[in-house]
């Protein structure tokens, strides 16, 4: 049994440590292929450092280069790998290029599919991600599916029954397993001069919101906002995508907006476990934030993670200045009482029921 791990950003390392956990545990053959989507040493090597996870096996470096040219080098390269390496199946985790290429290639050699994050939807074709897990759904040959709600998605699409199993989201299995090692190594609070609850915790990185302008210009906005009306500083660790936009349309940072490099996983797990509110348009904060209890906002207008906004710990702002605030306004002072929730997005167990169900449903 050999199991070809495909990822390419940090969240996808992220999901992906608990499967790699579970293999090691379980004496399950595997190798990670990483394609560098995500390149930056915070976003890439550090991690693997941190979170104590064997280095890639192969690394394809496509970091930088425009959708069309990741997508094509991508499949080319993952495809000459996978036919040297001859795994039972391919694993893919969430929504990237990095997972479309990697379903593509193992698709075109008759290799196996497995996709974690299966059935996830926003319903907003307007977002690569949307296209790219509703192709890698109809291809994969086992749908390792989060969340009810996912489970739904995927019975009303039509996908075959057999190959849906629902097994619960990584991202639990990983918060309860670094949390504790987030709490000892590291020390980013004292190093910002931040108290516990006393800031604000931003992120933005998605093409549709950061390549466009007016969106941008709303988000950044919506910070200096939050700022000024609770005098509290708003931390925004900037990804290179956003950097680079907000240097090409020459916005300029608000006093109360302190940026910051993008921090390693850990540190940005103990600023996000802390923080009053988290501003976000990743769908893997939202999770994060709902799993450590912590209020969040999302940054566009639609959420694939739909469960976060039923209990009450999310509310979908979209991106102008003033939906921004009164969305802050009113989650501000929120308790989040999940302790007397059940939780949508597993038990922490998911990374050991999707590699227990691979070895079976290989044989």
């Amino acid at each position: 049994m050999k199991i070809a791990i495909i990822l390419g950003t940090r969240p996808e390392i992220i999901k992906m440590s608990p499967i790699v956990r579970a293999c090691e545990k379980q004496g399950v053959g595997f190798f990670i292929l990483h394609t560098g989507q995500h390149w930056s040493p915070e976003m890439d090597r550090k991690i693997f450092t941190d979170l104590e996870l064997p280095k890639p096996k192969y690394n394809l470096g496509v970091g930088g280069e425009p959708y069309r040219k990741q997508i094509g080098f991508m499949t080319k390269e993952i495809s000459i790998i996978l036919a040297k390496e001859k795994p039972d199946v391919v694993l893919v985790q969430g929504d990237t290029i990095s997972v479309l290429a990697g379903a593509l290639a193992a698709n075109k050699l008759g290799i196996k599919i497995g996709h974690h994050e299966a059935g996830l939807r926003s319903h907003d074709l307007n977002m690569v991600e949307e296209t790219n897990r509703v192709i890698v759904d109809h291809i994969s040959d086992f749908l390792f599916v989060p969340t009810p709600d996912a489970l739904k998605n995927l019975h009303q699409e039509g996908r075959d029954p057999e190959k849906i199993h629902l097994t619960g989201n990584t991202i639990v299995d990983a918060i309860l397993q670094n949390i504790k090692i987030a709490e000892k190594k590291t020390d980013i609070l004292k190093k910002l001069k931040l108290k516990k609850k006393n800031y604000f915790l931003a992120t933005a990185h998605r093409a549709e919101n950061v390549d466009k302008k007016e969106r941008l210009v709303g988000i950044i906005g919506g910070l200096a906002a939050i700022g000024e009306e609770f005098s509290a500083p708003v931390i925004f660790p900037m990804h290179p995508r956003t950097k680079a936009r907000i240097e090409e349309f020459q916005i300029k940072i608000p006093v109360s907006v302190r940026i910051t490099k993008p921090l390693g996983f850990l540190e940005f797990l103990m600023l996000q476990k802390n923080a009053k509110i988290v501003l976000t348009d990743s769908g893997g904060l939202q999770e994060e934030s709902f799993i450590l209890r912590v209020p969040c906002v999302t940054l566009r207008d639609s959420t694939e993670r739909p469960e976060t906004v039923e209990y009450g710990a999310n509310i979908v702002a979209g991106t102008e200045t003033e939906k921004i605030l009164g969305a802050v306004k009113k989650m501000y002072g929120k308790n989040l009482n999940l302790k007397k929730w059940d939780n949508p997005f597993g038990d922490g167990t998911a990374g050991e029921k999707i590699v227990k169900l691979l070895v079976e449903l290989t044989k």
